[in-house]
């Protein structure tokens, strides 16, 4: 799954690296959580230009009858995103990027769980395959909202979780958002997880456990807890 992720490249970064028309208001975040909001990259119009906006996590469909619905949707199974009615749609017509530049996974390590940072080796920021909603209140009040997908981990990230964030790879980015695609068969082969050469993880404090915890120490590489830690 993924239940927290970074972004702290800067505006100008995620400009070149995504191919932005405008610079994105964007501060650094160590420790973005579900329910904030998180910048999300769509196409405009059927010439494909790229735009970023704000959005928050976690889908809410437009047949919801209460947006706390996105609080259960704050991920989505690549496996089932043909199949379950909250994403069937969003999948053929409402595809987005999420910049990050990393994530949080935890590793049970006998009573207690350690949290790992995960990124590409080298660094930089990537983009999570996402989906995104729109849901308008009785007041008919607007709220866009994302998910991130997953689908199985690689192995290296097998041993700290058995599913991961989908991570597009820059070659296939353009193909997900290509809003004349809307054929599931030419989507999902997309939604794979990236080989274990491409990426790198470390062990990071228990602190990022606290989503008000936004900080550059959030990233800072932490000893190891031992596989068979004791009981507590």
């Amino acid at each position: 799954m993924c239940g927290r992720f970074t972004l702290t490249s800067t505006p100008e970064e995620l400009a070149r690296r995504f191919g932005l028309q405008e610079t994105p208001a964007a501060a650094p975040r160590y420790n973005i959580a579900p329910g904030q909001e998180v910048l999300v990259v769509r196409t405009t119009g059927e010439a494909g230009a790229r735009s970023a906006s704000p959005l928050r996590w976690g889908l809410v469909p437009s047949w919801a009858k209460s947006p706390s619905v996105g609080n259960r949707m704050i991920n989505a199974r690549a496996e089932t995103l043909a199949s379950k009615p909250a994403f069937r749609a969003a999948l053929r017509r409402r595809r987005c990027l999420v910049p990050a530049d990393g994530f949080y996974e935890w590793a049970k390590r006998g009573a207690v769980k350690q949290p790992y940072l995960i990124g590409l080796r080298g660094g930089g920021p990537f983009a999570f395959a996402g989906l995104w909603e729109h849901w308008t209140d009785p007041e008919g009040a607007l709220l866009e909202s994302c998910t991130i997908v997953t689908t199985e981990a690689s192995a290296s990230i097998r041993a700290i979780h058995p599913r991961m964030p989908v991570i597009l790879s820059a070659e296939v980015e353009a193909d997900w958002l290509d809003p004349a695609q809307a054929d599931p068969a030419a989507l999902l082969p997309l939604l794979r997880a990236l080989p274990d050469e491409a990426l790198a993880f470390h062990a990071v404090s228990d602190r990022v456990n606290r989503p008000d915890f936004d900080e550059p120490a959030c990233l800072a590489p932490v000893p190891e807890i031992p596989h068979q830690a004791p009981l507590l």
